[in-house]
């Protein structure tokens, strides 16, 4: 990863710089004490990925490089991003992703993070973006039942297992992203993909098992007759995938 020069300090709400290098199969996190950073020249080396943090709400670039399978990842955030760009070249498999994040049992999905893209002069075979939203997160596993009481020789019957408790339902996905994309004119539509679904539902709940009943017991006196177990029970249901995002392609 080669030096980055910060031409202004990063505590400034702008930042100007004159190149940043991410290296082949190396990440990279963009500084987030600014909110607008301004660079001169911008390399993702193959399979390498910049992160472009959830404070920054506006990029300019004037040189733009992606490499093979290269990644521009931007994080989810309330606010909108824009990339503007006045010179692109992108190699095969690269891709700009402003995905949502998966949600978790303490926290929803998140959105997809809304984008607005726009690039004066492309050369690319194809112009990828991924701003698809977060899947929810699967509901809770129910609770196996209690097994039932074993009997005695002098007294009582086995115990019946108890129930096994319902899974839980699964949660959200979250909403695709809002992208518009400004091109040139002469670039071909059927190479621009953009994928703004919403994220899926999340899985339904595992169900409990039932408790085993009371084991039988053979006895001098008599035999005691086993438990019956419990019942098992019901699995949850899936959540609901999120809203699709929209795509608004614009030609300078």
């Amino acid at each position: 990863m080669r030096k980055v020069f910060l031409l202004a300090l990063l505590v400034s709400p702008v930042a100007l710089a004159q190149s940043v290098s991410v290296e082949t199969n190396s990440l990279m996190r963009l500084p987030s004490s600014t909110s607008v950073l301004q660079l001169e020249r911008l390399d993702v080396a193959d399979y390498g990925t910049l992160l472009v943090p959830a404070t920054i709400s506006q990029v300019t670039v004037d040189e733009l490089h992606l490499g093979r399978e290269a990644r521009i990842a931007i994080a989810p955030g309330n606010t909108g991003l824009q990339l503007q760009v006045r010179h692109a070249q992108l190699e095969h498999g690269s891709q700009i992703t402003t995905r949502g994040a998966p949600g978790t049992h303490e926290k929803p999905a998140k959105a997809g993070r809304d984008l607005t893209l726009r690039i004066n002069a492309l050369t690319a075979q194809e112009l990828s973006v991924d701003a698809r939203g977060g899947a929810g997160a699967q509901g809770y596993a129910g609770l196996d039942g209690a097994n039932g009481v074993d009997p005695g020789c002098t007294w009582g019957a086995a115990g019946r297992g108890a129930n096994g408790d319902n899974g839980g339902d699964g949660l959200p996905g979250a909403a695709g992203a809002t992208v518009r994309v400004e091109l040139p004119q002469d670039f071909p539509s059927d190479k621009i993909k953009v994928w703004v679904d919403g994220g899926a539902g999340g899985l339904a709940g595992t169900a409990g098992k039932p408790g085993k009943g009371g084991q039988s017991k053979g006895c001098v006196v008599y035999r005691a007759d086993g438990g019956e177990k419990g019942r098992p029970g019901l699995e949850g249901q899936p959540g609901p995938a999120g809203p699709a995002g929209s795509v608004t392609i614009q030609r300078l």
